[in-house]
């Protein structure tokens, strides 16, 4: 006898607990469980399988509310019993609660995984839910203007349609549902979501060895005002670029692929399973980056799903068909394909992806194509050009470098007070220099920001 599977389930007798089975094959793909049978497929028989096969059909129908089939079989001169039950097209309870059978067991649905599977039995989506007191004027204008642009980029809209008002663009996205904006246009348009979807943001750690955070940032806003904030954290202060030189032309190579990061970064924002609270996760370590997607894969997809070639099958449609319209997107399921290409033209190794309990993970390891030229040579390069750059440096330059090494938070107002015969038109013009130079960076903003000494 075949082993138990998604599909099948072995029982040596029958007890009116294996409802809950039934209940979770008619929730799921249908399945056959068989009574007479052991874990290991061996037979044992039944005995009044008569009996049985009256009761059974009776106990499903007035407890679950459904038809199943049960059929006698015998083998090796033991009779054993095949209920088989079909797959139905809406949510089947047992006792008020819900079954659903999940590889080779069977789970009772609660909390987030019970509204998508009712969501999905309705033939809805998560994003395709109204939200009542989300109010047009609520959404923020420069997005709609940024959206607008992006479009009209990629003629995936007629010109007609963007000149159109904000509710009339809504509409063409498809982003009421009735009277109602759906939850899609809160996660697209408005300047803090999270009054309505909790978990709508990203957090990023940079680590060290030992898993010690070292420092993190969280970036809120829309989806669209994300992916801007994401692109430059990421590319600006969480990866070290190397610097090549082609002639005087000053080159800039970043560990992963920018246009497979932005790609990676839609995925995630556009798939993630928002009815959990819990936020788009990406760790930066000094070797590699992974980006962890709380999102849900289609039923009895895998990670080699992804990997092959599919059909568009998108978590968030009216989230995914909006960023699509905008040219940001492609539709036929191509996301995890371009992330593959862009690395390998790029002459960078095909991230790693996984999916587990905790979501969807893409990780890129960190490294530099051949073209770059070896990372041994760049290293020699850079530290001959500073060390080049900094005997050229006025005494007043090489100050400032020796007082933000040992004082990275230091304001200029700090820097005038501290480096000698300085004035504060010195210090902000040496501050420029210094950056154009390639010797000084400055990290964050001016309030909450730092500098760092390029050294190597």
């Amino acid at each position: 006898m075949n082993t138990e599977s998604q599909n099948i389930e072995f029982k040596e007798s029958w007890r009116d607990d294996y409802l809950k089975w039934i209940c979770g094959f008619a929730n799921a793909q249908g399945g056959i469980l068989y009574i007479g049978i052991k874990d290991n497929g061996d037979i044992c028989g039944v005995q009044d399988a008569q009996k049985l096969m009256e009761d059974i059909p009776n106990k499903i129908r007035d407890m679950l509310g459904i038809l199943v089939d049960v059929n006698k079989k015998e083998k090796e001169e033991k009779v054993y019993l095949e209920i088989v039950t079909e797959a139905y097209p809406y949510p089947i309870s047992y006792r008020g609660k819900y079954y659903q059978r999940s590889g080779s067991t069977n789970q009772e649905l609660k909390g987030a995984s019970l509204d998508r599977f009712m969501l999905r039995k309705q033939g809805k989506t998560w994003d395709g839910v109204p939200v009542p007191y989300l109010n047009e004027k609520d959404l923020d204008n420069a997005t709609f203007d940024l959206f607008r642009k992006y479009a009209k980029r990629s003629g995936r809209m007629e010109e007609a349609d963007l000149m159109d008002d904000n509710h009339g663009l809504l509409e063409k996205l498809r982003l009421y549902e009735g009277d109602y904006l759906k939850r899609a246009a809160a996660l697209l348009f408005h300047p803090d979501p999270e009054r309505y979807v909790t978990g709508a943001f990203v957090k990023i750690g940079f680590f060290r060895e030992g898993m010690d955070l070292v420092y993190q940032d969280e970036v809120h806003g829309n989806l669209f005002q994300q992916i801007v904030k994401l692109m430059d954290l990421l590319c600006t202060k969480y990866m070290k670029a190397i610097i090549t030189y082609e002639g005087i032309q000053r080159v800039e190579t970043l560990p992963v692929p920018r246009e497979a990061l932005r790609e990676a970064l839609l995925n995630a924002c556009i798939n993630k399973d928002y009815a959990e609270p819990s936020p788009i996760q990406i760790r930066v370590y000094e070797n590699k980056m992974e980006i962890v997607n709380g999102g849900v894969l289609p039923d009895g997809w895998t990670v080699e799903t992804l990997l092959s070639s599919h059909r568009s099958f998108p978590y968030n449609p009216d989230i995914a068909n909006t960023f699509f319209r905008s040219g940001e997107i492609e539709a036929w399921g191509r996301g995890i394909e371009r992330i593959i290409t862009d690395c390998k033209n790029d002459g960078f190794s095909t991230p790693e992806f996984r999916y587990d309990a905790s979501g969807i993970w893409t990780i890129f390891k960190f490294e530099y194509p051949e073209r770059a030229t070896t990372q041994k040579t760049i290293q020699k390069t850079i530290q001959k050009t500073i060390q080049k750059t900094i005997q050229n440096l006025t005494e007043q330059q090489k100050n400032i470098l020796s007082y933000l090494k040992e004082n990275p938070n230091a304001t200029r107002k700090e820097l005038y007070e501290n480096i000698p015969d300085a004035t504060m038109g010195g210090i902000i013009h040496n501050l420029s220099r210094l950056q154009e130079l390639g010797l000084l960076k400055r990290i964050g903003g001016r309030k909450q920001g730092y500098w760092e000494i390029i050294e190597e």
